[in-house]
C-alpha cells in the first residue's frame, strides 16, 4: 500500500484532508509541550478504573517534568518522557463503589472525580455493536429500569485515521433512565447482567463504528503479515493513488441520495427490505473501512487503559468480501495485536452473526454468512477466548436485530462462567469431531450437557455423498452426539448443521443456548 507522505500526498489528499492533519498535528505537539499536566480523554469524571491489576495512568507534561498520581491511599511518581508523555502503573486498587479522586500533579494539579474501581470491558465492531439502547426491544421498559449509577460507559467518538493518534473525545456517562438510551445497547445488556451478578462498578468503553470491515480495526503494520493482505490491500492502494476533487465527489453523492430516497421510499411502500443508504464521500486515505484507519483513531488512543476482557460485534462487513474465509486469521491477528498492545492477554469474546435474510427452504442453500460463522467458531483455538452463539435473536428484514437483551446475556454467561468462574453453562453446543458408522455420521459436541430439539424435532442437518448434494437428513440425539443418515446417501461422506445465513436450527443445551452452526467438510 502506497504510504508516502510530503507535499504529493497533500496534492492529493486535498485542502480539508490537509486541515484535518494539520489540526491534529499542532493538538498533539501542543499535549506534549505545554507546561499543564494534561490526561487523554478517558481519564475524565466519572471513570471506572479496572481493579486487582496494575491498572496504567498516562499523559502529557514538560519533559523530565516529575509527575505524582495519586488515588486513595495510593500514590505513585513518574517522570514525563523526552516526547512529554508520562505513565504510571497503580498496582491492585482494591474494588471501590465509593466515589474516589485522582489527582495528578506536576507544574499544575489535574483532577478527576467521581472514580470508581471496579471491572472494565472494552466493546468494539461494527453497527451492532453501535446500536443504541434506545433502538433495541422493549426500550421504554429497560429505559424506566436503567437505574445503575455504578454502571458507566465511555463512547470513543468516530475517528477514522491514517496515522496513529495519541487521544481521542468522549465522556464516561453514568448510566441513567436519562442517558441509558445513547449507550451501546450490546454493552450494556452484557454490562447490566455482569454488574447484577457481580456486586460491583462496572466500567465500559464502546470503541465502535457502523459499516465497517475487520481490517479497519487492525494496524496495517500487524495484518501486513496475512496471507490475504495483498488482496485485502490492492483496491485500497489503487484508490489512495487517484486524485480527489470533493467538489465533484459531493455532487455525484447528491445524485445517489436523491435516488436511494426514491427507491427506498417505494421499498417501503410495498413492505421491501431497504438497503443501505450511500455513504457521503470522502477520500480514501480517511475512509473509516481504509485498512488501520479505525485502530489509528479508535483503539490507539485508549491503550493501554486497564481492562478485564473484550467483547466484539463484527463481521457483516466481511461477509460478502471476496476473502471472507480469511475472517479468522484476521480475528486471530487482532486479538494478537490488541492483546500485545494492552499488555495483557485478556479474555476475548465476539458474537457469532445471527440469522438473516430469508429462512432456508433448500438443504444446500446459498449463503455468505456460514462462511463467516465458521471463521468465528475455528477461532476458539485462540485460548482464553469465546463466542456468543446469535442463532434466534436475528430478524430476516433487519441487519441490526432488536433483541440485544439475548446477545448480552450469552456474552454475560460466557464472562460467568470463564472468567469469573461462576458457575452455569458458557457456550452453545459446538462441533467437536465426526466418524462415519455405515451409512451413519456420528457427531460429536461439547458443552452439550442436556443436548435437546427446542421443538422436539431434532432438524437443521443436511448430508451428502462423495458426490457433494446435500439432502435433508434425519438426526437424533444420543448423549452429547448427533447421529444423521438418509436413505438418499447410502455411503455419506459430509454433514452441515445450520447451513444458511437464515437457517433451519435445532440443537441447544439445557441452559437454552442454540448449538453453532458447523461442517464436517471442507468443500
Amino acid at each position: 500500500m502506497r504510504n508516502d507522505t510530503g507535499l504529493n500526498y497533500w496534492r492529493r489528499a486535498g485542502m480539508a484532508a490537509l486541515a484535518v492533519m494539520t489540526l491534529t498535528t499542532m493538538s498533539l505537539t501542543a499535549s506534549a509541550l505545554r507546561a499543564d499536566v494534561k490526561l487523554p480523554a478517558i481519564f475524565s469524571d466519572h471513570m471506572v478504573l479496572q481493579a486487582d491489576t496494575g491498572a496504567p495512568i498516562w499523559g502529557w507534561a514538560d519533559p523530565g517534568e516529575q509527575v505524582v498520581v495519586t488515588i486513595g491511599t495510593k500514590t505513585i511518581t513518574s517522570t514525563a518522557g523526552a516526547d512529554g508523555r508520562w505513565q504510571a502503573r497503580m498496582s491492585k486498587l482494591p474494588v471501590s463503589a465509593e466515589p474516589m479522586t485522582l489527582t495528578v500533579k506536576g507544574k499544575n494539579t489535574f483532577t478527576v472525580n467521581d472514580v470508581l474501581v471496579g471491572e472494565v470491558w472494552l466493546a468494539s465492531g461494527q453497527s451492532n455493536m453501535g446500536m443504541l439502547v434506545s433502538g433495541s426491544l422493549d426500550y421504554e421498559k429497560e429505559q424506566a429500569a436503567a437505574r445503575h449509577p455504578q454502571l458507566r460507559m465511555f463512547t470513543v467518538a468516530r475517528n477514522p485515521q491514517p496515522k496513529a493518534q495519541s487521544d481521542c473525545q468522549g465522556t464516561w456517562v453514568v448510566c441513567a433512565p436519562e442517558t441509558v438510551g445513547r449507550f451501546s445497547a450490546t454493552a450494556y445488556f452484557f454490562g447490566r447482567d455482569l454488574q447484577a451478578e457481580l456486586k460491583q462498578p462496572l466500567g465500559l468503553i464502546n470503541s465502535s463504528y457502523g459499516g465497517t470491515t475487520i481490517e479497519a480495526w487492525t494496524s496495517i503494520a500487524a495484518q501486513s503479515k496475512l496471507p490475504a493482505y495483498a488482496q485485502i490491500a490492492e483496491p485500497w492502494a489503487k484508490r489512495d493513488s487517484e486524485s480527489w476533487d470533493q467538489a465533484a465527489e459531493d455532487a455525484k453523492y447528491q445524485q445517489q441520495l436523491a435516488a436511494w430516497k426514491e427507491k427506498a421510499k417505494q421499498l417501503r411502500a410495498d413492505g421491501k427490505e431497504v438497503p443501505r443508504q450511500p455513504r457521503a464521500p470522502v477520500q480514501s486515505q480517511f475512509d473509516q473501512n481504509h485498512p488501520g484507519n479505525l485502530f489509528n483513531g479508535m483503539i490507539e488512543p485508549i491503550i493501554p487503559y486497564g481492562c478485564r476482557g473484550a467483547i466484539w460485534y463484527q463481521g457483516e462487513g466481511n461477509s460478502g468480501k471476496p476473502y471472507a474465509a480469511a475472517y479468522g486469521d484476521q480475528l486471530r491477528m487482532m486479538i494478537a495485536e490488541w492483546r500485545g498492545r494492552f499488555d495483557h492477554d485478556f479474555p476475548f469474546a465476539w458474537v457469532q452473526l445471527p440469522d438473516f435474510r430469508q429462512p432456508q427452504t433448500e438443504a444446500d442453500a446459498p449463503g455468505t454468512w456460514p462462511i463467516v460463522r465458521e471463521q468465528m467458531l475455528k477461532t476458539l483455538s485462540v485460548p482464553n477466548t469465546g463466542m456468543a452463539v446469535a442463532l434466534g435473536l436475528g430478524e430476516p428484514n433487519d441487519i441490526h436485530p432488536r433483541n440485544k437483551q439475548g446477545v448480552g446475556k450469552r456474552l454475560a454467561a460466557w464472562a460467568l462462567v470463564d472468567v469469573y468462574h461462576r458457575s452455569g453453562e458458557s457456550s452453545g453446543p459446538l462441533y467437536a469431531g465426526s466418524k462415519i458408522v455405515g451409512e451413519t455420521v456420528e457427531i460429536t459436541l461439547t458443552h452439550a450437557d442436556g443436548l435437546r430439539a427446542r421443538d422436539g424435532t431434532v432438524k437443521g442437518f443436511v448430508i451428502a455423498g462423495a458426490d457433494k448434494k446435500f439432502v435433508w437428513a434425519d438426526a437424533r440425539i444420543e448423549g452429547n452426539k448427533v447421529l444423521a443418515s438418509s436413505p438418499q446417501v447410502k455411503s455419506p461422506v459430509a454433514v452441515r448443521y445450520a447451513w444458511a445465513d437464515n437457517p433451519v436450527w435445532s440443537l441447544e443445551n439445557t441452559a437454552g443456548i442454540p448449538a453453532s452452526p458447523f461442517r464436517t467438510d471442507e468443500w
